[in-house]
């Protein structure tokens, strides 16, 4: 069976300056493919190098060629599972989004009814939900903002579960516009970055919508160029809603990330709770198709 590697040259910045560069360079491909992403390629040179601080990445001269592999896979270790809940509860009657109809839960058959249908000693509550998708703590996808964009059906798991996080700590008592200055000097290439304002004590008070924190285009732009995984903020919105009347509904936050493939978790909480690092983060929505965005069970699992 043929072995595949690909052999490269790159270039590599770093997010608290200088870079490196490489000519000729080979990695193994794993598996039989016999092709290779540009992404793929910069992920297994900032693991095989063990490099930190990883931003801007290139990858020039690609090419695959045929030689027998010259390493062998790592065992993988089973992380200590210690799950950090970072989802709000979602009600009957909650508005997560003002203007977007509240959360409807009910009974579809009562437990009191159950009773006429089933044995003695025997019953069962049916629950029926009427929600729109963005309610709760939820998960945006590329067809949210897209329309020829992957729907919640086409994201692979991996893109949304067992990521390595990161949380970035910006007070919203200090700042409401998060500019890329936030993420520079930190290992964030891979990785959901996670950004921990606060905001959630405002959850579902009159205040939530009123001038939140948000990104900027900037921190878009660079998050971006950093190779990220997902983003998640415990906001109301992740693009600036607070001039939505003057300038229009601009949110370049969420055509920048959603764009190149960016996962976006909005209304996030606890993350008070979550270590800097070491961890990871899951966000796992159902696999609904034609669907842009839906409520997800938002987790940390510490290592």
């Amino acid at each position: 069976m043929a072995q595949h590697r690909a052999r490269f040259d790159f270039e590599i910045e770093f997010t608290n300056g200088g870079g490196i560069q490489g000519q000729d360079f080979r990695l193994d491909i794993a598996g039989d493919d016999d092709d290779i992403t540009d992404a793929e390629l910069v992920d297994y040179i900032v693991r095989d190098l063990r490099l930190l601080m990883v931003g801007k990445a290139r990858i020039l001269n690609k090419e695959i060629i045929v030689e027998p592999h010259k390493r062998r896979a790592d065992a993988a270790e089973r992380p200590r599972c210690v799950y950090i809940d970072l989802s709000h509860v979602i009600e009957d009657g909650l508005v997560t989004y003002p203007g977007l109809p509240a959360a409807r839960i009910c009974d579809y058959l009562s437990r009191e009814r159950s009773r006429d249908i089933y044995v003695a000693g025997t019953e069962f509550q049916i629950a029926q939900i009427d929600i729109v998708a963005n309610t709760g703590t939820y998960l945006d996808c590329p067809s949210h903002r897209y329309e020829h964009g992957k729907d919640l059906s086409q994201i692979e798991p991996e893109a949304f579960a067992d990521l390595e996080g990161i949380v970035i700590r910006a007070d919203h008592r200090e700042v409401r516009a998060i500019d890329a200055s936030w993420f520079r000097n930190k290992e964030i290439r891979g990785r959901a970055v996670l950004v921990q304002t606060g905001w959630d004590a405002y959850w579902t008070t009159v205040d939530y919508a009123r001038q939140h924190p948000h990104l900027t285009e900037d921190a878009a732009l660079y998050l971006r160029d950093c190779g990220v995984r997902l983003v998640g903020i415990d906001s109301m919105n992740i693009d600036d809603t607070s001039r939505d009347e003057i300038d229009g509904k601009a949110r370049p936050v969420h055509s920048i990330l959603l764009g190149a493939e960016i996962l976006i978790v909005e209304h996030l909480c606890n993350l008070g709770a979550v270590p800097d690092e070491g961890f990871s983060f899951s966000a796992i929505p159902p696999k609904l198709r034609g669907v842009g965005t839906f409520p997800v069970r938002a987790l940390a699992t510490l290592r």
